[in-house]
């Protein structure tokens, strides 16, 4: 085993533990929703990523590598997923604090679906993004 690849794996994995640690502080001092989604999601991926390659260049074998690539890999795909719904969940159900937002474009997008939705005489609670229309 080569010995210096152990050590840059060992500072690796201090640097992604430090990572994860900052987003814990930071979700637990961020007060707006948007702001925590960021603080879990950008730096905690960053030390799942880093304490990956880490482990990898600790084991230095091949199957462990090809696994912590799937976990690498299932990182980058669902955390900004999960975070994006988690956002747009709480848009749709007006949970956010109106405060925190610079520029609203969905808000924007949503009066110009309803616009054109009236024009075609449509209902506007589709464009609203209700789960549910109206009964009729």
């Amino acid at each position: 085993m080569i010995e210096w690849l152990q050590v840059i794996g060992v500072a690796f994995i201090a640097l992604g533990a430090f990572l994860i640690v900052v987003t814990a502080i930071g979700m637990r001092r961020l007060h707006s929703l948007f702001a925590r989604m960021h603080a879990s999601t950008k730096p905690q991926v960053l030390g799942v990523i880093v304490m990956c390659g880490g482990l990898a260049c600790v084991m230095q074998d091949s199957r462990v590598s090809y696994t912590l690539l799937l976990v690498v890999i299932m990182q980058l795909v669902v955390a900004p997923i999960s975070a994006h719904m988690l956002g747009r969940a709480v848009y749709r159900l007006k949970q956010l604090d109106p405060e925190v937002i610079v520029l609203d474009e969905y808000a924007e997008d949503l009066a110009r679906a309803v616009q054109h939705l009236n024009e075609a005489g449509e209902s506007e609670s589709v464009a609203s993004g209700d789960p549910m229309p109206p009964p009729t």
